[in-house]
């Protein structure tokens, strides 16, 4: 599919600081992306305040750079005051746009403020044309696409926006740490440690060494303990393959680095954009490998290749490799270096146990291994001249050298034949990175046009335009005289409006419409230079006027309020007010488009309130009525021989989740064949990207009695049938799920599982308490990804094309650094679950759940036995009917099973 239109995707660039962001802006970014001090998916960064915001802005416009706020995490219900104070500070102070996860917050943005920019964050999970259809209707108006998303899906998204007749600007990571797991659906650091990667806290457990057992044997795998540590993404050299994509912008991970991380990188994809190159040359991968690397890869652009993806040798940074270790002596290591190396860099040894402390240190002195060795002390020059110290050489590649070490600071018996060396650190290099954004004066300027107009007898006017549209004009204060020699002449009016030093700007064309040969003097030409750049630089720096409403909150989002009164289109009446009181023009924008998924009456852009009485008893979704204080229990069941075992008691709604969706089929039967023929729900997986319905078609011709809804596709796909919506839709304040509720006439909702039990208490307690249902027993699936364990490890192949489905033919587990075996799956589309490999409950809270409204609880088995789920189903039954204690519950599981329960994201 080819670029619509010549115009370069926008260069995106990561700040966690001011240093960070001046390096942006110093080597090119057309805007960059940065956090406050809340609400962002980069918590460990310094990140800004909003007190920041209206100097940075300014920074920002005027040097041509937008900028754009995080506000990229789940938002709970608590918080949902504190959001809103944040968004009205952001809207204010001329933010470009938000990147936002939360579904909520959307509508929340849409009902402050008709006009500010959404961009969908890849939180969000978006993998497919349906799911930027999801993210437009959100009133989103640029969507982040999953950075599994490959140049053939991206073309195919592309092509099916096109048949939707729908345009949405898309961008991709391009450069960067690579997350396993899709994000938006990694709920491991949430499970072992109580840090959401959904509230931008995550430990980096993929970055961390496992031991792989298959059917109960750990698999010897040599050095390679890394299982889902990914390389880093470079997709330099697929850069003219995004263009002609069509991709409106490519952004670069990394809030976390260092500012030399930063400006290298943005250097490097500034350059191959304005190139539109392909090649990528030794210059730049030096720089991006010495910027951080665990080492590069195109990800998922080229497709899967789960042999290359991940090397899982180490997890953590290396830089630039310079080969093995020859010999060693005292002080000294031989090496036949594969890139430059010189006395002052820094390198580290790895010895196949990088989860070991590892050697490493600066190099003293660097030697050829055939020349005598070079002087390190300052050599005398004649008398009476200054001492100098020998220029550093670095040493040719391939060519063996000794490298000579500070006798303190490496200790070279820990040092084998055999070890690869890393270089680190390069003190040369980081000090010219640096150089590119040091200082006051502008390193990197955007350019202008200019067109100069006048004839005899007249005034001469200079018209400049800057690459956003501002406009300045200036006009001598002296007419043109006729030139009897040296007249004003194309090339000399470019030398002199070209002067632009010291500003953000440089002439990019000049178009002389002088009329005859006429003259003025040069101090007149200098001095209207001058007026336009302060006329451009003072418009540049306006905050951006973005319409914001001063008389409505988030109260009249929530389901339990009284409805907005609403317009004819179903959008919010409401008197939006400037920045001064004064009333001002608010139109809504209108849906173009035919609405693709059935939507609630009135219920139209998000801005419709739900109507809603409280003490109003709902039914249960197969309609028998659950008496006040009583709770449905759900099982979750993952093979037949658990059906089997549910089917042996009372339980009267099973969900099933299989690997293999052709065998719901007999589930089905199996149900249907029961004396007392509970309901069935079956579960689709949980991603669905590009010519995947066939999946989905799988799963429907079962005909089970509804559906578990994960993915935007899945709304789409099943609108027509019974549908509950699972954990993965991400649901954790009241707005985000009356959306769903409303728009999508869900029977139920899953609260998402970074909720806590007080967290819970407030979502059940904001929204009507019988449209949830809550996971109170479960192995949490912590990491959900691309990458296939079972190809990268049981096989030689690339993918399930010549993998040999290992899958299915062996029991799979990670274990990781505390001995916990957590159970490894593989579902439909080959993507790999991580389950936590200790079950978790939230028995202890389900007493203020049920007093909070709670109707509905769901019990998830995994790999237990028949025996260990009825055991399991009977115990949380005895729980409900109050012949035990949420805490005897607890203590029994704990002592007297296998099933190892803890309390997980339910303790607070």
């Amino acid at each position: 599919m080819s670029h619509p239109s010549s115009a370069l995707p926008q260069l995106l660039a990561p700040a966690g600081n001011w240093d960070c962001a001046k390096a942006a802006v110093e080597n090119g970014a057309d805007a960059i992306y940065f956090g406050l001090d809340r609400f962002n998916a980069r918590m460990r960064a310094d990140n800004f305040t909003t007190a920041d915001l209206p100097e940075l802005m300014a920074f920002l416009h005027g040097r041509g750079v937008k900028g754009y706020v995080t506000l990229n995490t789940l938002i709970f219900t608590a918080e949902l005051p504190a959001a809103e104070d944040y968004l009205r500070q952001i809207i204010a102070a001329g933010v470009d746009a938000a990147i936002v996860q939360d579904v909520g917050i959307c509508r929340l943005i849409r009902h402050l403020s008709p006009d500010f920019p959404i961009h969908a964050s890849t939180q969000m999970t978006v993998t497919s044309a349906v799911g930027v259809e999801f993210a437009c209707d959100l009133g989103c108006e640029l969507v982040v696409l999953a950075r599994e998303t490959s140049l053939v899906e991206l073309n195919k998204i592309q092509s099916q926006l096109c048949d939707l007749n729908l345009t949405l600007p898309l961008e991709m990571f391009v450069h960067g740490a690579l997350c396993v797991a899709y994000s938006g659906q990694c709920l491991t650091s949430e499970a072992l440690g109580g840090r959401s990667a959904n509230r931008g806290e995550c430990a980096q457990a993929c970055r961390m060494p496992y031991d792989l057992i298959v059917d109960g044997q750990k698999l010897d795998l040599g050095d390679r303990k890394y299982l889902l540590s990914p390389k880093d993404l470079a997709g330099l050299e697929v850069v003219p393959d995004l263009i002609a994509a069509g991709v409106s912008c490519l952004k670069i991970e990394g809030r976390l680095k260092t500012p030399e991380y930063v400006a290298s990188v943005t250097q490097v994809y500034r350059r191959a954009l304005d190139q539109v190159a392909a090649q990528v040359s030794d210059r730049d991968r030096y720089s991006l490998e010495m910027a951080f690397s665990r080492g590069l890869y195109t990800g998922w652009f080229k497709g899967i290749d789960n042999q290359k993806l991940v090397h899982a040798r180490f997890g953590k940074k290396r830089g630039v490799y310079l080969g093995e270790v020859l010999s060693v002596g005292k002080n000294q290591v031989t090496i036949a270096p594969q890139a430059p190396v010189q006395a002052g860099d820094g390198v580290v040894f790895d010895q196949g146990q990088p989860e070991l402390p590892e050697m490493g240190g600066r190099i003293y002195r660097v030697d050829p291994v055939t020349a005598q060795p070079m002087q390190t002390k300052p050599v005398k020059k004649a008398k009476g001249k200054p001492k100098r110290k020998p220029k550093k050489q670095p040493q040719a590649q391939n060519q063996a050298v000794k490298l000579t070490f500070n006798h303190q600071s490496l200790n070279t018996h820990r040092i084998h034949a055999g070890d690869k060396v890393w270089k680190t650190s390069d003190p040369d290099w980081q000090k010219q990175v640096r150089q590119s954004f040091a200082g006051e004066q502008p390193h990197h300027t955007r350019p202008i046009t200019v067109v100069i107009q006048g004839q005899v007898d007249e005034s001469l006017v200079a018209i400049a335009t800057d690459e956003q549209g501002h406009t300045a004009q200036a006009q001598s204060t002296m007419v043109l005289v006729a030139a009897h020699s040296k007249p004003l002449t194309t090339e000399r009016l470019e030398q002199q409006f070209g002067r632009l030093g010291n500003t953000p700007f440089h002439l990019g064309k000049l178009t002389n419409d002088l009329s005859g040969a006429v003259l003025v003097p040069v101090s007149e030409l200098n001095r209207m230079r001058r007026d336009l750049v302060a006329q451009l630089e003072t418009q540049r720096i306006q905050p951006r006027g973005w319409q914001l409403r001063l008389q409505v909150s988030h109260r009249e989002l929530l389901p339990l309020s009284p409805p907005a009164p609403l317009g004819k289109g179903g959008e919010v009446i409401d008197a939006p007010l400037g920045k001064e009181g004064e009333e001002i023009e608010a139109p809504v924008k209108k849906r173009e488009k035919p609405v693709k998924v059935p939507l609630s009456k009135g219920d139209l852009g998000g801005f419709r309130e739900i109507t809603h009485q409280p003490d109003a008893e709902e039914p249960s979704p197969s309609g028998r009525g659950l008496g006040k204080g009583s709770a449905q229990l759900i099982a979750l069941v993952r093979n037949l021989a658990q059906l089997q075992a549910v089917l042996q008691t009372n339980i009267t709604t099973i969900y099933c989740e299989l690997e293999d969706p052709p065998k719901y089929r007999e589930i089905v039967q199996a149900v249907r064949a029961a004396a007392h023929q509970p309901e069935i729900w079956v579960a689709p997986p949980r991603i669905t990207k590009p010519k995947e319905n066939y999946i989905l078609d799988q799963v429907k011709r079962c005909q089970p009695d509804g559906y578990l809804i994960r993915n935007y596709d899945h709304l789409r796909y099943f609108a027509d049938e019974r549908c509950i919506g699972d954990f993965s839709l991400n649901v954790a304040n009241p707005l985000t799920a009356a959306y769903f509720k409303t728009q999508f006439q869900l029977e139920r909702l899953t609260a998402s599982y970074d909720l806590n039990a007080m967290q819970l208490e407030d979502l059940l307690q904001a929204a009507p308490a019988p449209w949830f249902e809550v996971t109170i027993h479960q192995h949490m699936p912590m990491f959900h990804m691309e990458h296939c364990v079972f190809c990268a490890f049981l096989s030689e192949g690339k993918d399930f094309r010549d993998c040999g489905r290992p899958c299915e033919k062996h029991k799979v587990q990670v274990r990781d650094r505390v001995g916990t075996a957590h159970v490894l799956q593989a579902d439909a589309g080959c993507r790999n679950t991580v389950f936590n490999g200790i079950a978790q409950t939230g028995v202890e809270a389900l007493p203020r759940l049920l007093k909070a409204g709670l109707q509905t609880v769901r019990l998830e088995f995994l790999n237990e036995t028949p025996t260990q789920v009825q055991q399991t189903i009977a115990a949380y039954q005895q729980v409900l009917s109050g012949e035990m204690t949420g805490a005897q519950l607890w203590r029994d599981l704990k002592l007297h099973s296998q099933l190892g329960v803890t309390r997980g994201s339910l303790e607070h």
